[in-house]
């Protein structure tokens, strides 16, 4: 690793969170891309002082870049929606560039994520059956196949990559959903009818703006071009933005908050051939997608809530842990 120099452009989503953008600041700082585009919310007339130098402070952190860069910013004058302000900003990031790594505010990476990431892009830059790079695996410690990564149906966020020939398909309004869900088509692209019904409600709440996200959009817009997800075959990147100030993120006992990460080894071992791993996604459907909903996932998040406040009290009253 002391050799290789990433060559690929940053793209840094923040907001008002600066203890942890600084933290994603500092992986990105190590990594010392040469180009880097950030995309900021605001607050739109909050007249609360404390959010208003949060989002400003945030704002500071990206002016600490000390080193050959070039700094392009995309900063909203007024508040944005979550779904606006994310789709308007990496349109602007696949404008100015035609490739890029993604990392929100809370998304810490390995430091091998960087050079995964940029030669997955170079090696599949011109396949059009590649739709994104994830640095995220929720596989659970299981090793799905012998090689570096695999391809998965499933796009993830907590630090991704991708390309403006992939972007351009993404389509914000869900446009052609109408037409899908009323023709069986989840049915038959998933071939599981819980996993079909899952998705269903999920892309008919977004569609109705039930819920101000982005990435269900893209999520359904990589499935009408049969796009699949580069997949590590372990965990690149840990979210640790999971608590009661998150939009999206809010519960602390989600198993999937503060995920350890481990290296990926080099030179990269890569499959043969590019087909989707079933048996990774039936997992991955089970225990990540279901996870609000099992009677299982339940149980488990209610025993872990019961286990974080434990040790909190033991903290706080009988100085363990501290």
């Amino acid at each position: 690793m002391s050799d290789w120099k990433l060559n690929t452009p940053v793209a840094m989503l923040v907001f008002k969170r600066p203890q942890t953008t600084e933290k994603v600041f500092e992986a990105v700082r190590q990594a010392k891309p040469p180009k880097l585009l950030v995309v900021a919310n605001t607050l739109s007339k909050s007249q609360d002082e404390e959010l208003d130098a949060a989002c400003a402070a945030t704002r500071a952190i990206i002016e600490r870049v000390d080193w050959d860069c070039e700094v392009l910013k995309n900063y909203a004058d007024a508040y944005m929606g979550c779904k606006q302000r994310i789709y308007s900003g990496l349109d602007w990031v696949f404008n100015q560039v035609d490739r890029a790594i993604v990392l929100e505010d809370d998304c810490i990476p390995h430091p091998t994520f960087w050079r995964f990431c940029e030669e997955m892009l170079d090696r599949y830059q011109d396949d059009e059956r590649i739709m994104a790079v994830t640095g995220d695996n929720f596989q659970l410690g299981r090793k799905r196949t012998p090689y570096s990564y695999y391809f998965s149906r499933y796009t993830h966020f907590w630090g991704w990559a991708s390309w403006r020939r992939a972007w351009q398909h993404y389509d914000p309004n869900m446009t052609q959903w109408p037409d899908k869900r009323d023709s069986g088509w989840l049915n038959q692209y998933l071939g599981d009818t819980d996993a079909a019904n899952w998705w269903q409600e999920t892309f008919q709440r977004t569609y109705d703006q039930k819920v101000d996200t982005w990435d269900w959009q893209w999520i359904l817009s990589c499935w009408l071009q049969n796009g699949l997800t580069v997949v590590p075959n372990v965990n690149l990147v840990s979210n640790i933005g999971f608590n009661a100030g998150a939009t999206h993120t809010g519960d602390i006992g989600d198993w999937r908050a503060n995920m350890p990460t481990e290296p990926i080894q080099f030179p990269l071992n890569h499959p043969p051939t590019v087909s989707r791993h079933e048996a990774a996604d039936r997992f991955e459907q089970r225990e990540y997608y279901n996870f609000l909903t099992n009677q299982r996932a339940l149980e488990y998040r209610l025993k872990r809530r019961f286990r974080v406040a434990k040790r909190a009290l033991q903290e706080r009253f009988l100085g363990v842990g501290s």
